[in-house]
Parts: structure tokens; sequence; C-alpha cells
């Protein structure tokens, strides 16, 4: 002990110690330091509380053979042997019982019984084992606590909950949350030992470590399965080499699944990088919406305004643009050009107004934060590639390039974020991953939804976008994912993979959008590169993972569901509902009911307003091309003046006109759809 005292107390500077001296060679042979005693980490939980990362207590097994007494090791020792031999199985009885005498006969104060670690159960079994029941001071026994990091759903969502190396390198919420998941490591004294093994030296100075705060994040892990199983599947399906799927809440931005698999090389994907944070990409047709953006807010243009596409193809100096339709698509709207995804249309019109100011249409790509990282809780961001007309790379051809998606390199959660907005109601926020650090039940630290930008466009323009994007799915490049019971709003994408600086026959085809439509609640982006076979478009190959998931939260949330119809029952001497209709009908029954009426227009279709106990028509004006008001109207006549004004008309309900899809007054295109809900 006199020994162990002046080791300690030089190592740890409570005297000198003169060369020479015998105490100092014999410390020299007997090495202590203090070293790190690792904080237990946090746990990460999903959005319901379902552990996605803890740590789990195991145990490597020790002994100090000399601290027993002498009648309790020779009693025990048989017994014990036996118990290590069946348990470990890597030596017999007479082996470890030979180990254990020798260890005890030369005084080896520290035996490491197996290399393998043992859970917490099986420390509390061997804890009362013959010699080991005596404890750590009268029995020698030796755990050694180690924390192991543990996944209770495996592999789901790996890369996003992510990992930290010893080195302290590591990616995903594990890493980005480190200091407050890492907790405070603590000290303790150890003896280094042959082997150059650190035995614990427990002399009362240790530093206890202060554990890990937990963090709660946004994955609804029931979402989160369906996301990654429906992404893998199609991926095999298609043979391809990368695939990313994120699923948002459009009012929050909290991110409720995130799946990023890679192939292996040997028939599996694995999630070995997160593409949605850290791709780069071209997102191809989906831009589009940010040359429609920029055309509707600073041109006069209208949707239903012409253009003419030819065959499908047009030069800009020695580049031609093509449409992916065969033969081109001739003159389109301008609504119909972006349904059916035709980069001839937005290449020209980008062309004729901004080839000179370039300036302007890069304004709007600043102003929907998309040239730069978005600052979210996840580290491992890219930063986006956006070429300006003062750099080098910059040519008479970038703009029409940029126009429809290429030429430019944004993460998928950068054109998500967009999406998110359009369905927001013009709002963009920032993905949120976790909403809060505790402690315990404890709540340190909330994290509230960030606005990016208050309102991305006018609302005359916001209408316009929501219309185009429904009608992508109504009528044009998305119609496989058309559903009878809720609307889809979104825009395919189908990019060529440049390679060694020239666009090669491989693509990443791409979907992204909201539903449902009228009323969205989830936004989703699906990414999927290099699909093999005659399936290579954003319709067939992106699209479905998307109505897969959008299927699945619509069969689970109920809130998405029109609820069932509420009887009216109207009572005596009250004034009946009138709305609207056909002034000369709506005239006869309220004289049929007694009920006086005034008229403020000629007009054969009127609004009704009230004046006391007497009725007064309203002009409700119905022009060509125009969408008419009909909330308030009968079914029959809200029929009648939306087929007379060239729209077709999709409904739910019973009753009169509760909502309508499509802004009254907003001109729309040919073969438009309005969805009237009726209560």
């Amino acid at each position: 002990m006199l020994l162990f005292a002046v080791c300690v107390a030089a190592k740890i500077g409570h005297i000198q110690v003169a060369e020479g001296d015998k105490w100092a060679k014999m410390a020299e042979e007997i090495m202590f330091d203090y070293r790190r005693v690792k904080a237990t980490r946090g746990n990460i939980y999903s959005d319901n509380g379902s552990l996605l990362a803890t740590s789990l207590p195991f145990y490597k097994v020790a002994m100090d053979p000399t601290l027993a007494r002498k009648e309790v090791f020779d009693k025990g020792l048989d017994s014990l042997a036996m118990l290590l031999s069946r348990y470990y199985r890597d030596r017999s009885e007479s082996d470890y019982k030979q180990m254990l005498r020798d260890a005890r006969a030369t005084g080896k104060q520290y035996l490491v019984l197996n290399r393998r670690q043992i859970n917490y159960q099986t420390k509390k079994e061997m804890s009362s084992w013959p010699i080991f029941r005596e404890g750590r001071y009268k029995g020698g026994v030796i755990f050694e606590k180690m924390d192991v990091r543990y996944r209770p759903f495996n592999n789901l969502s790996r890369r996003t909950i992510g990992y930290v190396n010893e080195d302290g390198q590591g990616a995903g919420l594990e890493f980005s949350f480190d200091e407050s998941l890492g907790g405070q490591d603590g000290q303790a004294l150890f003896q280094k030992i042959a082997g150059s093994t650190w035995k614990p030296v427990f002399d009362g100075n240790e530093v206890k470590a202060v554990d890990g705060l937990d963090i709660q994040t946004t994955i609804d892990i029931n979402l989160q399965d369906v996301a990654e199983t429906s992404l893998h599947r199609h991926m095999a399906l298609h043979d391809a080499d990368e695939g990313t799927v994120v699923v948002m809440e459009v009012a929050t931005g909290h991110v409720k699944a995130i799946s990023n698999l890679t192939r292996d090389g040997k028939g599996n994907y694995l999630e070995k990088f997160n593409h949605a944070v850290g791709g780069s990409l071209e997102p191809g047709s989906t831009f589009k919406l940010v040359t429609m953006i920029a055309l509707l807010e600073d041109t006069n243009i209208e949707l239903s305004d012409s253009i003419k596409t030819g065959n499908g193809e047009v030069t800009f100096y020695n580049r031609k643009v093509r449409d992916h339709h065969e033969g081109g698509f001739g003159t389109l709207s301008i609504q119909a050009s972006f349904e059916q995804s035709s980069n001839v249309a937005m290449a020209k019109l980008v062309d004729k107004h901004f080839g000179l100011k370039p300036g302007k249409y890069l304004d709007h790509v600043d102003r929907l934060k998309l040239s730069r990282p978005l600052g979210l809780q996840i580290t491992g961001e890219v930063f986006p590639k956006i070429t300006r007309p003062q750099d080098k790379a910059w040519s008479g051809i970038t703009l029409p390039w940029m126009s429809h998606g290429y030429g430019l390199e944004i993460s998928p959660l950068h054109t998500l974020t967009l999406y998110n907005a359009v369905a927001n109601d013009g709002k963009m926020i920032k993905p949120v991953f976790v909403t809060s650090v505790l402690q315990a039940d404890r709540l340190i630290r909330e994290f509230e939804t960030e606005t990016l930008n208050s309102k991305i466009c006018s609302n005359s323009t916001l209408k316009q976008l929501r219309l185009l994007l429904e009608g992508v799915v109504e009528n044009g490049t998305a119609k496989n994912l058309k559903d009878a019971h809720y609307r889809i709003a979104g825009k395919t994408g189908t990019a060529q993979i440049l390679e060694d600086g020239r666009y090669t026959k491989k693509y990443i085809t791409s979907f992204v959008g909201y539903f449902p439509a009228h009323a969205p609640k989830y936004s989703a982006i699906v990414v999927v590169k290099n699909p093999k076979g005659w399936q290579q478009y954003g319709n067939n190959v992106a699209g479905p993972v998307f109505k897969e998931i959008a299927d699945n939260i619509y069969a689970r949330d109920i809130e998405l569901h029109a609820p069932m119809e509420k009887k009216t029952v109207l009572e005596a001497g009250v004034l009946p509902v009138i709305r609207g209709g056909r002034q000369e009908e709506l005239t006869m029954l309220a004289n049929e009911l007694g009920v006086s009426t005034h008229s403020a227009t000629e007009e054969e279709w009127v609004k009704a307003s009230r004046n006391g106990s007497s009725v007064t028509w309203k002009k409700n004006e119905v022009l060509k091309d125009r969408v008419p008001d009909v909330t308030g109207l009968t079914f029959r006549d809200a029929l009648y003046l939306c087929e007379k004004s060239g729209l077709r008309v999709v409904y739910q309900g019973r009753g009169r006109v509760a909502e309508q899809s499509l802004a009254p007054g907003t001109r729309f295109g040919r073969g438009a759809r309005i969805y009237l809900k009726l209560s």
C-alpha cells in the first residue's frame, strides 16, 4: 500500500521524488494515470416517444484473484470455474481453474476472464456466483461498464440518426447534437499493467460523469417504415443506384420520414449517405416551378396564353433544347406547357422575358432560398451551385437551361422546402428534425418552426401555382398518380446525369408535391438515381413511391377524411336559406314562401344578400374562361355554371357548394378541373 500511495502521489504531483530514489524506480514500473470515464449518452426519441437510439450498459468481466480470502477462494473455485466454462464456452472447467490459481499464486491483480462483453442481466446473475458474490473488494470481481449504442429499429433512418466515432467524427443527429447527447465525461485513476492494459483503481477521488441529455425528433416511426420500404422496393424493381424520400408536415416543417439508400455493389441497399441533406444534383423539371414564379411575378403572361413549341426542339446558339414528347407538342397554353413539362416552352419564355436581364430571374432564385444552405439542424448540408452572369461558366445558354432545371445543383430538401411553401399559403419554413432537448421529463430547450420567407410570391401567383401543380396530376405528366379519394398536387422531374462534362443516357427521376391538394397537410419529395429498364421518368419511377406513401397517410390520418354529413333542420318562422342561383327561379321561390325580394341587377345569375326580413339579389357575373363563383349554389346550378364556363367538375358530398378549389374570377386553361365540396 505504501508503494501504491507513493506512485499515486508522484503521478499527481503531491511529492517530489529524487533521481535514483528506489521509490522512483518502482513508480516507473507501475504507472498510474487519471483517465477519462465516458458519460452515458442521451437517448434519441421519435415523435411519439419511441426509442430510436439509446445506450445500453455492457460489461467486461475481470478479476483480482488476490483479494479473496483463502477459504473463500478455495471453497468457491470449482463452482466458479464450472460456471465460467459453461457461460463463455471457450475453455474447459479445468483450464479456468488453473488460470485463476496461477493468477493468485503470482500475485496478478488484474485478470480479464473473457473479452466478450456481457449485458446487465448477465452481470446481475454473475454477481451471485461463488467468490464473485463477495463483491469488488472481498471477492475481487471487476465489472467494467462500457456503454454500447443500440438502435431498436435497426437500420431504419440509420443515416439521419447518425453516429459519433471515438475520434469525435460522425454524422447525422448523433453528431449534430453531440454536445447535448454526449454529457460530461468524468475522471478516474487507472493503473497500467502488463499488455498495456489499464486497470481501474478506486481511490475515492473519481470525478463522476454527467449523463447526456435526450433529444425528441420529428420522425414518425410508422411512416418512416412505410417510406423506406416503398423506396427500397421500387429501387430494387428499377435496379437504381441511389434514392431518397422525405415526408414533411406542411404547417410545421416537421420531417416525419426520411430515407436515403445507396447500392452497396452486392445487390443490397444501405443508408450510407444522406442524399436529402448533402446531395447536390440538377433538379430537372421540378425547377420549372421557380421559372413560373418568376414569369407570373415579373411579366404580364396569363396561363391561358399560347406558346409555340413546334416539333419539340429549339436552338440557342449551338445547343438544342428538346422536349421528351416525340414530335413535340405544337402550340400549347402556358398552363398546358407546364402540365406536360415542355422544356422548349420554359426556355423560350425565360429567354424572351429575362434573356437581357438574367439578374431579375436570379433574384427569384435567391428570394426562394435556393442559393444558400438552409441552415438545418443536421450537419452535412450541401452548398447550392448557382451560376451567375459574372462567372466564367456563364454563357448565352445558361439561362434557357436553368429554366428547366439544368446547369445548377441544389439538394432535394431545397426543392421540398420550396414546394412546401406553395402548399403553406406562400410561407416558407425551415425543415425541422428535432423539436426539443430533454433531461428525463424536464424540458431543457425547445425548437420552434423558423420562417425563411413569410411570402414567396403574391396571392394571385400562389393561386395559379397551385392550379398548375394540381393540373400536372389531373391532366399532365403525373396522371398515373390521380386518386379518387383525395387530390395530389406536384411536379415530375427527369434530369440526365452529367458525367465527365457530357450528359449521358442515365437519369435522375423525381416527384415532389403535397396532399390533399385542397387543404395540404403533408409535402414530400422522392428522388431515384439511374433507374434501369424502359421506365426512366419521374412519373413512373419516383411517382409511385410518392403515391404509396400518400395512400398510407390518407388511410391512417382520420383528419384527412371528409366528415359525415350533418342533417339540416329548419325551425318554423325562420327566414329560409337562400344563397344564389337563377334570379327568375329564386324570385318565384321567395314569392311562394312569402319572402320579400329586391333586385340590384338584371343579370340572370345572382347571389342573395339578406336585408332584415327581405332578400336582395346581387350580380354574379359568369364569363367564359373565368372561374365562376358558385359557393352557396345548389349542385345543379353550380354544375351548369361551371360547365358553361368550360370547366370540368369533380364533386364530393351532397347539397349546396361549401367550397370550390379555384378562386372566382381567375383564368384557367382548356380542360381544367374544379373541385366542389358540397354540404
